[in-house]
């Protein structure tokens, strides 16, 4: 409990002790990634499914709200209130999730991973040739951010905080979610589908479900990062910002959600500053480079080093107490 009071105070007070570059462009921005991945964390960990579609769920949350609110090309006349267009953005995240599911769970493993990939460059050619209503290559720009009671979004405290709280909402909905009926069944099907089967669930609608939950995460995510780019394109959703996703997920630990928040803070500080350790055209070979180092040392990511480190720690006084009594 300390440890998380201890996190949880320094999140807190962190934007007032740093520059706004390191509030929004670190701070901020690793949250709305650490929430992408987090979509893919939850249906690795307990559904036992590998999905890089959940760019392109955020991407479809994204867009939808970028067509509804007041952007450049619309000469800042917003289609509908920024709650209504959010709200919509949300449910075409979560719509997108389940669609994906129901095509994605009729594979698994390797399968199920290169399904939602093709799903994934499917969606970026059509948002890339779609010229009428998502401006192909160019996308959108000039996106307007909402105001609250006066207060906009888009400075950099309220930003950070609009983040951070959802994050730990999101995890929270998270770690609550595993926990239900619905969960303790998703990770039996996980651990052995026939058995479930056997036993009388729907393994296919629980999985499909299950996408949809991850749908609603990203699509948090696809609406915090629209805002934090102020625009989006082709290639926010694109092959590199997809492989991005996975390599933020992988290194913060795929077995647990708090990896995703870990690693997507690692990957943005090596984003930021990998200019000044190797140049901006080496910048994916260093995080190739480092993807690699931390799978061979701790194939469970980050937190899973942790925990073996603090397990480690924990059996120490425990050999040496026994040593003395012998």
């Amino acid at each position: 409990m300390a440890p998380a009071l201890l996190t949880a105070a320094a999140l807190l007070v962190y934007p007032l002790l740093v520059p706004d570059f390191w509030v929004v462009s670190v701070g901020a921005y690793s949250i709305v990634l650490g929430i992408i991945a987090l979509s893919l964390t939850f249906l690795a960990a307990y559904g036992g499914m590998i999905s890089l579609a959940q760019l392109s769920t955020a991407g479809v949350a994204g867009y939808l709200l970028a067509i509804l609110s007041a952007h450049s090309a619309n000469g800042g006349i917003a289609a509908a209130p920024w709650p209504l267009a959010v709200a919509a953005g949300l449910g075409a995240g979560t719509l997108a999730g389940l669609l994906i599911g129901v095509v994605a769970v009729r594979s698994q493993g390797i399968y199920m991973l290169m399904s939602t990939l093709a799903i994934a460059m499917i969606l970026f050619y059509f948002a890339q040739q779609n010229t009428d209503l998502l401006h192909g290559f160019d996308g959108f720009r000039g996106v307007a951010v909402p105001a609250v009671a006066g207060m906009p979004l888009r400075d950099p405290l309220p930003f950070y905080y609009l983040c951070l709280a959802s994050g730990a909402a999101l995890y929270a909905l998270t770690r609550y979610i595993v926990r239900t009926p619905f969960g303790l069944v998703l990770q039996g099907i996980r651990d052995d589908t026939r058995r479930m089967s056997s036993l009388g669930y729907r393994v296919g609608l629980h999985q499909i479900a299950a996408f949809g939950v991850a749908g609603f995460i990203a699509a948090v995510g696809g609406v915090l990062s629209l805002w934090y780019h102020g625009g989006i394109s082709p290639g926010s959703i694109g092959m590199t910002a997809t492989v991005g996703i996975l390599i933020a997920a992988v290194i913060g630990g795929l077995g647990d959600p708090r990896g995703a928040f870990i690693g997507a803070l690692a990957f943005v500080l090596l984003q930021n500053f990998s200019v000044d350790l190797v140049g901006s055209d080496r910048f994916n070979t260093l995080i190739g480079s480092v993807f690699l180092i931390i799978v061979m040392a701790s194939p469970d990511g980050l937190t899973g080093l942790w925990h073996r480190m603090r397990r480690d720690r924990g059996r120490t006084p425990a050999s040496g107490s026994m040593t003395q009594r012998l």
